[in-house]
């Protein structure tokens, strides 16, 4: 049995290392590191928190020259225009009104159009114009379905800081239309940002807001997603072997245990980012997690008030137990991918490969709790026909049965 225990432990080390790697994957930066189709090295750049973008920057405080390179991913189709401004008033609350704007529209053929636009309102239709920043090398690439606008800017003297917004819309024809009002990614992507640290001040709203969006994600993934199905896997399988006993139950409600207060911790933040998003909703999403924490609650009851094993009603809570702990686990998984559907509304595709690797952790986790469904029934089958001719043998020995 000591081989079989190993291989069980070493199954849950596999499960760890999967896990570590899911976290390592989520840690990745998609600004650092990038290189442009213009060969340029810059000294900053930021990973906006809408629309999938990016901006890449260095800016000299002596010559107040900002050489910048802004990259919008995503853009399928040439019936789109994309756009990079700053707002010269420094206005938060309504940046796009006064915004100087970098517009690039995606040509069937050929580089994108790049041109300048001043924005005076709402109802713009970006309309080419002169901008109040003296700019030089205006250009925009269209490769692989994301498009980069480069300039150069020579921003007033004193600047260390500005309000930038960018955006993305349909055309009609040539001209751009409005962009979508109804989207939360678009109303809230505007900032303001302090060109020497790198800093956003809004976002620093727009900072904490994508750290406790990566908090939430990353805690409610590992523990309702992961550790709540393995602690399943584990009380399923490891109890088939008689010298794994009270190992498995002691790492079953470590397991559970540990899942349950770190997702409470992720129901928490989620809670704090529906407080802080106004305007922004997400009910199904919400609602399953509020049955999520009910359902992990009663479990935790369920651990308190656990019967012995020769009790009349522990039948009935095994029931109870089972019937709980496998909903649990089957809307957690439900839940976890209804949180990917939502960031995609808000940054797209950036959050792609935290996806891929949770698809690829818990198909790992299912292809093994098959295999072991498998290997344990093989076990099981076998034992009981040992002690069926167990059984036979001592009937025989004892005349019941035997043939004199």
């Amino acid at each position: 049995m000591g081989g079989k225990n190993l291989m069980m432990a070493r199954l849950v080390l596999a499960i760890y290392v999967l896990c570590c790697v899911f976290l390592t994957s989520s840690a990745q930066n998609t600004c650092e590191g990038y290189r442009l189709t213009n060969n340029k090295d810059y000294t900053s750049c930021r990973d906006l928190p809408h629309l999938t973008s990016y901006l890449h920057w260095t800016y000299d405080q002596n010559t107040r020259q900002l050489d910048l390179a802004f990259r919008h991913s995503g853009i399928t189709s040439t019936n789109r225009w994309v756009s990079w401004a700053i707002n010269p008033n420094n206005n938060l609350n309504s940046a796009m009104t006064g915004a100087q704007a970098l517009v690039a529209i995606p040509q069937s053929s050929g580089a994108p159009r790049a041109y300048t636009s001043s924005i005076s309102g709402y109802g713009t239709q970006l309309a080419e114009g002169n901008i109040s920043y003296p700019h030089s090398g205006l250009t925009a690439t269209y490769e692989n379905n994301e498009v980069t606008i480069y300039a150069t800017l020579t921003l007033p003297s004193g600047t260390t800081s500005l309000v930038h917004l960018w955006q993305d819309g349909p055309l009609s024809g040539s001209t751009p239309q409005s962009h979508d009002t109804s989207s939360s990614a678009n109303l809230q992507s505007k900032e303001s940002l302090d060109l020497l640290s790198g800093a956003s001040q809004a976002g620093s709203s727009g900072n904490s807001l994508r750290r406790r969006r990566n908090v939430h994600g990353v805690l409610n993934a590992v523990s309702w997603g992961i550790l709540m199905p393995l602690g399943a896997v584990i009380a399923r399988y490891m109890k088939v072997f008689p010298s794994a006993d009270p190992a498995w139950f002691y790492l079953h409600v470590t397991c559970q245990t540990s899942a349950y207060i770190v997702g409470v911790a992720g129901w928490g933040t989620g809670l704090k980012l529906g407080s802080d998003s106004v305007g922004i909703e997400y009910t199904t999403h919400r609602r399953l997690g509020i049955v999520l924490f009910c359902l992990g609650t009663l479990q935790v009851f369920a651990l308190l008030l656990r019967p012995n094993k020769d009790h009349k009603i522990r039948f009935y809570w095994n029931l109870y137990h089972w019937g709980l702990g496998y909903a649990t686990i089957i809307i957690s998984i439900i839940n976890i991918f209804r949180g990917f559907d939502a960031l995609e509304n808000s940054v797209a595709d950036r959050y792609d490969d935290w996806k891929h690797a949770y698809i690829g952790i818990i198909a790992a986790l299912g292809g093994i709790a098959v295999l072991l469904e498998a290997y344990t029934w093989i076990i099981v089958l076998k034992r009981r026909k040992s002690e069926s001719k167990t059984a036979h043998g001592i009937n025989g020995t004892n005349g019941y049965g035997s043939r004199v």
